[in-house]
């Protein structure tokens, strides 16, 4: 399974923390040493989750080796979709013309681009797919209580847009070597960890603590279960991308697994927690900086909760 073509929308807004100071009297200084956020990005009301797809999807086109018409699966990765009926799936597939691919939405919170990518191997292995895009992100500040002083100044809005074939096209694909996914709603707290609850205070994180613990336990546990498999350890690889959430737990697993800090790449200073983009965001952002033979691992971790990680191979 390779990578064929990345990229990403970002919205052009930065709301800093100095806009939470006055929302809910939380300083700057107390912002960033708690999450590491300087700023974070925000969608116009007039953008959404089908909106910032095609323009993700836009701004892959021009490295994409290939007719956009011959993806024949196409995924939408949200879990703040605009229309459940007409998922962005389906706009990305009528805006381009993409007649001959099944679309659908799918979500395991942050982790769902992991779940959308394991969904596309397992396509790829049936033969009922060749071609597949993963539309993916959240317009998080669509549900956000920024009255909310335990969570409504960590997020962050945007969208990413992945090619995969079944074979490689190109001496410049990246190859995927493994995915693992894993459910974890009987952990913690589980599926209370997290909420997005439109009609009772939107989007909340009321057990930030069980988030941050739990979120440290399995991404470098999802890393290292990979690495393993393939005879690996964490000094195999060329960079870590870890699910943002919180620049703390980042740094506590480049800690513990002695990782330096240049190998953990990050976007959540600028950003916030741009939820199921998050760590793709990062990978397409930084693809310039990637070698070849570059080993980079993703690992993720969701609400419900949800977790997973997969090894590319630049």
């Amino acid at each position: 399974m390779y990578i064929n073509a990345t990229g990403f929308y970002i919205p052009e807004e930065r709301v800093p923390n100095e806009y939470y100071t006055k929302k809910t009297g939380l300083t700057d200084e107390w912002i960033v040493q708690r999450t590491g956020i300087k700023t974070r990005s925000r969608a116009r009301a007039d953008e959404n989750m089908n909106t910032m797809s095609v323009d993700a999807v836009k701004n892959t086109l021009p490295s994409l080796p290939y007719d956009i018409k011959e993806v024949d699966l196409i995924i939408s990765s949200t879990y703040s979709p605009f229309d459940t009926v007409g998922t962005a799936a389906h706009v990305v597939q009528n805006k381009f013309g993409i007649e001959n691919a099944k679309a659908f939405t799918m979500s395991s919170a942050c982790s769902s681009f992991i779940n959308a990518l394991e969904i596309i191997e397992g396509y790829f292995a049936m033969g009922k797919a060749h071609k597949a895009l993963i539309v993916g992100g959240d317009k998080n500040t669509a549900y956000n209580n920024e009255d909310d002083p335990k969570s409504g100044h960590l997020w962050g809005d945007a969208a990413i847009a992945f090619f995969f074939s079944d074979e490689r096209i190109t001496d410049d694909d990246h190859e995927v070597l493994d995915i693992y996914t894993e459910a974890l709603g009987c952990m913690g707290k589980g599926p209370e960890g997290i909420q997005l609850r439109p009609r009772d205070g939107g989007i909340r994180m009321p057990e930030g603590k069980d988030v941050f613990i739990q979120a440290c336990t399995y991404m470098p546990k999802n890393a290292l279960r990979l690495l393993e498999k393939r005879g690996l350890t964490f000094d195999d690889l060329s960079y870590f991308i870890g699910h943002q959430a919180n620049l703390r737990i980042l740094k506590n697993i480049a800690n513990n697994i002695n990782l330096p800090e240049e190998k953990v790449l990050s976007n959540i200073e600028e950003l916030g927690n741009t939820g199921s983009a998050s760590c793709a965001l990062v990978f397409a952002q930084n693809i310039a900086k990637f070698k070849k033979e570059d080993l980079v691992c993703i690992s993720v971790f969701g609400g419900g909760y949800s977790a997973g990680a997969c090894l590319i191979k630049i």
